[in-house]
């Protein structure tokens, strides 16, 4: 019985020391596979996900920002969009509008033509009745339209620029600007000044603007926004345009168109003009001057209605005296 009780204590011993050996192995082996990885690797990737994330982050802000500026881009230009278009929609509308009046117009035109060629047939009619009657030698003494001679080669307009002109009676002055020319339908030279003596255009300082269509057409846009300073009288352009350009050899008339006068005195440029404005040896005027009265003065109060009775009282005069005629209107309007 001693044998065998050691031999089974011996046998447990043995089974002891291989479960031992065997959890020793066990401990080898997990230390040696904890080895091959290295913490530190873990924690770099961890970091660099980190940075990853952070610039992803970086990134979906600049694009957020970029997108804000692009919507307000955008809104800026609908916006745009919207303004021109409703200033298409208001241009064909005018243009709707002028393409009515310019039918019209060219109806009208044509019922004028109408008209003008039996005028044409009428005044030849009338010509030859009259070359029978009178001769075919006969002359007119005088070119007269509306009491106005009309028998001069070149002609100078002295036009008020000032405010109460410019702001008010500009339309109607246009008219009657156009109105001169048309009386005068050929001439060898035009001018163009303010009552200050300023030129309308600087390049024919001193020079004859050349008659021509064109020409003409170029004075009549440039005068609709031309407005030099002046100080309400004519006193300065009618010196210098006398001055400048009278020629014995030339036939000259010039058109002062105003609706005040703020000098001091009347008669001392009446005087004025008499002197500058005789020939020395003949003792006849170099140049005519007309004017056009505007009443613009005439619509203020009567107590401000002083320096447009004394323009109409000087024109008067000045036309008088040197041969031409002062027509006052009875209205500045169109």
């Amino acid at each position: 019985m001693s044998r065998r009780k050691r031999r089974e204590g011996e046998d447990f011993n043995i089974s002891f020391l291989d479960i031992i050996c065997c959890g020793f192995g066990a401990i080898v082996l997990l230390l040696m596979i904890t080895k091959t990885v290295q913490p530190i690797v873990m924690e770099k990737t961890a970091i660099s996900l980190d940075a990853m994330v952070a610039d992803l982050q970086q990134t979906l802000f600049t694009v957020r920002g970029e997108t804000t500026v692009f919507n307000r881009d955008l809104n800026a230009k609908k916006e745009q969009l919207s303004y021109e278009m409703k200033r298409i929609a208001i241009l064909k509308g005018q243009l709707a509008g002028l393409e009515q009046q310019y039918a019209k117009i060219s109806d009208e035109t044509a019922e004028d033509d109408i008209n003008k060629g039996k005028l044409n047939v009428a005044l030849q009619k009338l010509t030859k009745e009259m070359e029978r009657l009178l001769g075919e030698n006969f002359q007119r003494k005088n070119n007269i339209i509306g009491g106005i001679p009309v028998d001069s080669e070149y002609i100078i307009f002295i036009i008020d620029t000032s405010g109460s002109m410019f702001n008010y009676g500009w339309e109607r002055m246009m008219e009657e600007l156009i109105a001169t020319l048309d009386i005068y339908p050929q001439v060898k030279g035009i001018q163009i000044m303010n009552d200050m003596g300023d030129y309308m255009f600087n390049n024919y300082r001193g020079k004859w603007i050349p008659d021509t269509p064109g020409r003409r057409d170029v004075i009549i846009n440039r005068l609709r926004r031309w407005n030099p300073f002046s100080n309400s009288s004519p006193v300065e352009g009618i010196q210098r345009a006398v001055r400048s350009f009278y020629d014995p050899k030339k036939k000259i008339s010039l058109f002062v168109f105003g609706d005040e006068f703020t000098g001091r005195s009347i008669q001392q440029v009446v005087d004025t003009v008499d002197r500058l404005n005789r020939d020395r040896d003949s003792d006849e005027k170099m140049v005519r001057i007309h004017a056009v009265g505007f009443p613009v003065q005439f619509s203020r109060p009567a107590n401000l209605q002083t320096t447009g009775i004394r323009f109409a009282a000087l024109m008067r005069e000045l036309t008088y005296r040197n041969g031409g005629t002062f027509v006052g209107l009875n209205d500045y309007r169109p």
